[in-house]
């Protein structure tokens, strides 16, 4: 009965509501059913078909995940990819050094042979996907517990999987939305020898550094080349010197006739997490607990590095990747809470649901709870919430780095306290953790570590109650007075993980007789006394109210379709392939304040400045400016370089083609512009902006200032 129910709201409200929509992020399957026509309202020229299809070559074909969280492009028939800068950031950084620094000079390779190898490196293409809910669903009853339910839709979920790739070398992926009412299959062809064919220098592909990062406007190069390989049949393949490039079944045309405001724009890609339908409780933790708390780590975080990393050439390259990392959830979360506060975004999900109780109380008795419940929850979770985003900071998200190269040996720890010890595995695990060391060592600073552990260490004490505070602050508070400085010494003089060499011996030579000493080292404990509060005291709870959280957005997101079925209503994203359309256009940031749709090549020269690393142009820029050197890509006596347009975007859209009317390629999607980046949370048309950067700049920098126009040659290009 339940899953009858749930199908027949589904289908009907869904037809309801995505035949309305000009914004948001839909599903490439269900196009022709619910947005093709007001998609060629805007101007779009092509069909349902030729965006998504399962038996001919389309517009997917030619998107790829890049690497675990952006997206990419095919731009050749000989496998050339095209993302951003910042998301072939960790490759760049990978192949760098203080003699080779490619994170500085860029670095183009000029013929194949040239091409770096990226261990780990992968792209993913979507084959098919599929609407399953119904089987997904099967076996599921109204009387189940949470549990009970969880555990028949992982069984089906299991089977479903298993029987879309039997046989194939392909990977299947299967994930709810509308938080679970309905699922979806996807299909993906993996491919593993992805090589660097080459980026930018950072003045151009990181210009303007995290000052500008989500602002507008905006004047950034961010796009980096990659190339996909095959085997001989055109299959995935680890790295292979016979590797082939790989002939992708469809490739995007590259456009040189620009952007007018009023254009039809349509981002394909793959974007992370949206959490539109959240209650005002939601919105509350995070802008009055949760961000504020984290910004102010983040931000003792960035003191630090930025210090460093200023103060010696060959540390801001190892840190490069770490800061950028930081810095980019940092200022978001800033201009996340200022965006909720000047939309008065919990006053209008107040107002929403003041009316949707009067709603429910009048005509859906069965929802008159929901919000009360709500309430109840985030009142202890947001405080768990909290702390576990503060461990995060701690240790594993760029936090005290050697207490997190010590996490990593607890693998071999469990596997030398078994009975039966298999020496072969273990022999494999010492492998890969070698490999870890050495990326590990490649790009750490002993200095660095050492004072942003004891800055983490004051600020947990300071910010996170009582109850979970690790053991290790009894050894500061005992051992060394409450003398944090002093216990961090002790740390960094008796530990083996911030000793490259010691932590290899210690890894290879690894046995039973091990352990101890590992059990000893105050890297490990300190590891440990952090892992064990949060699998002791925070993880129980997180699970427990995130359980509860699950059923009641699952039953909130129904009610809400069924309360305002005229509204608008598109899925949350989940990094699964998606659609969003809209036009180019300007926007009013703030009083007397209105920013055009696109940059020039004049405001990067307007912003020059040699003393500061971010805004540094490169002479090779500044020669071809004073010559007015632009060939093809001038337009009105400068070169075009970034623009901006109303497509629905968010994190995982990083490298996103974004496409014109005929679905040629006008630019990549790399940005938010700041006066919108709440609209993960809250979408607000007349402010909300994607950044793109226009592929007139990045033809110009290939072709004028690398020197690399053999790899225009590769391309489509439309004049």
């Amino acid at each position: 009965m339940i899953k009858k129910l749930l199908l027949t709201l589904v289908a009907a409200l869904l037809l309801q509501t995505y035949a309305k929509a000009d914004e948001g992020m839909w599903i490439p399957m269900l196009l022709k059913k619910y947005n093709i026509e007001k998609m060629q309202e805007m101007g779009f020229k092509l069909t349902a078909e030729d965006v998504y299809s399962v038996n001919e070559a389309c517009l997917k074909d030619a998107v790829v995940i890049f690497g675990r969280g952006c997206t990419g492009e095919l731009i050749s028939d000989k496998g050339l990819i095209v993302t951003n800068h910042h998301c072939g950031y960790g490759q760049i950084q990978y192949h760098s050094s203080v003699e080779n620094d490619y994170l500085t000079n860029g670095f183009w390779a000029m013929s194949p042979e040239e091409e770096l190898v990226n261990p780990g490196l992968t792209v993913t293409f979507l084959k098919r996907m599929e609407d399953v809910t119904e089987r997904v669903l099967e076996g599921v009853k109204e009387d189940m517990t949470t549990d009970e339910r969880n555990k028949v839709i992982g069984t089906n979920i299991k089977a479903i999987k298993e029987e879309a790739v039997k046989d194939t070398h392909y990977k299947a992926v299967l994930k709810p939305f509308f938080h679970g009412n309905q699922y979806f299959l996807f299909v993906n062809e993996i491919f593993k020898d992805v090589r660097l064919v080459g980026a930018p220098p950072s003045a151009i592909g990181k210009f303007g550094g995290d000052t500008d990062n989500w602002m507008w406007p905006r004047h950034t190069g961010d796009f980096s080349m990659f190339r996909i390989y095959a085997d001989k049949d055109n299959k995935p393949a680890e790295y292979s010197k016979d590797n082939v490039p790989y002939k992708p079944a469809k490739h995007f045309p590259v456009s040189l006739k620009g952007v007018n405001e009023g254009d039809f724009t349509m981002v394909f890609g793959y974007p992370g997490s949206t959490y539109q339908y959240v209650p005002s409780y939601h919105l509350e933790m995070l802008t009055e607990t949760v961000n504020p708390k984290l910004i102010d780590v983040r931000t003792a975080k960035l003191d630090i590095m930025n210090r460093f990393q200023e103060a010696d050439p060959a540390v801001r390259i190892k840190y490069a990747a770490k800061n950028a990392r930081i810095s980019n959830s940092w200022k978001r979360w800033i201009g996340e809470n200022r965006g909720l506060e000047i939309l008065e975004a919990i006053d209008k999900k107040q107002q929403f649901e003041a009316n949707f109780n009067e709603w429910a109380k009048a005509e859906a008795p069965e929802y008159a709870k929901l919000l009360s419940k709500y309430e109840t929850v985030y009142k202890e979770y947001t405080n768990y919430n909290l702390t576990y985003g503060y461990y995060r900071e701690m240790i594993p998200s760029n936090g005290m780095e050697i207490a997190n190269l010590a996490s990593q040996v607890s693998a071999l720890k469990a596997m030398y306290e078994a009975e039966e010890i298999n020496e072969e595995a273990a022999q494999e695990v010492k492998g890969k953790l070698t490999e870890r060391v050495e990326l590990f060592f490649k790009d750490y600073y002993q200095p660095l570590d050492m004072e942003i552990s004891a800055k983490l260490l004051s600020m947990y004490a300071e910010n996170i109650d009582a109850a979970f505070q690790p053991d290790v602050y009894k050894v500061i508070n005992g051992k060394y007075k409450g003398d944090i400085n002093k216990y961090v010494d002790f740390l960094y003089a008796k530990s083996v993980f911030d000793k490259k060499e010691e932590v290899l011996d210690f890894i290879n030579n690894f046995s039973a007789k091990s352990i101890k000493k590992l059990e000893k080292d105050p890297a490990y404990i300190l590891n440990e006394s952090f892992k064990t509060v949060y699998n002791d005291k925070v993880y129980p709870k997180m699970k427990k109210y995130r359980n509860e959280l699950a059923d009641l957005n699952k039953a909130y997101m129904a009610a809400q379709m069924k309360f305002e079925s005229d509204k608008v209503f598109y899925p949350d994203a989940n990094f699964t392939l998606r659609v969003s359309y809209g036009q180019v256009k300007g926007y009013t940031a703030r009083d007397a304040v209105y920013y055009k749709h696109f940059t020039t090549l004049e405001g990067i020269m307007e912003k020059d400045n040699p003393d500061i690393y971010d805004y540094r142009v490169p002479a090779k820029l500044k020669e071809l400016y004073k010559n007015k050197d632009y060939g093809r890509y001038e337009v009105d006596g400068t070169v075009p370089v970034c623009f901006v347009a109303t497509n629905h975007t968010t994190g995982g859209n990083s490298g996103s083609p974004v496409l014109n009317a005929e679905g040629h390629l006008i630019g990549i999607n790399f940005d938010r512009a700041w006066e919108g980046v709440m609209s993960d949370l809250m979408f607000n048309p007349e402010q909300c902006r994607n950044i793109s950067l226009d592929m007139r700049y990045v033809l110009f920098i290939v072709d004028k200032m690398a020197g690399a126009s053999y790899l225009l040659d590769e391309m489509t290009i439309i004049e």
